[in-house]
C-alpha cells in the first residue's frame, strides 16, 4: 500500500488499525509496518476464514505484510 494509507498493519497478528494507535487493540503488539496489500474483513466469530488466517476475533486484517 502506499504511505498515505489509512491503516497500518501489526507485525504480530496483522490487524490493520489507524496510523496514531501504538498498541494493537487485538494482540497488544507494538511494531507496526505501513507495507502491506489486501484486506480481509471478518464480521462472524464462526466464520470459516477466521480460522484460515488465524485471527483470533473479528476485525480487519491484511492479507500479505513486508
Amino acid at each position: 500500500m502506499p504511505k498515505s494509507s489509512i491503516f497500518k498493519a501489526c507485525r504480530n497478528c496483522k490487524a490493520l488499525v489507524l496510523p496514531d494507535q501504538d498498541v494493537c487493540p487485538i494482540c497488544g503488539g507494538t511494531s507496526f509496518t505501513e507495507d502491506w496489500e489486501g484486506m480481509v474483513i471478518i464480521l462472524n466469530e464462526n466464520s470459516e476464514l477466521m480460522n484460515l488466517i488465524g485471527a483470533k476475533k473479528p476485525w480487519r486484517y491484511a492479507i500479505n505484510i513486508k
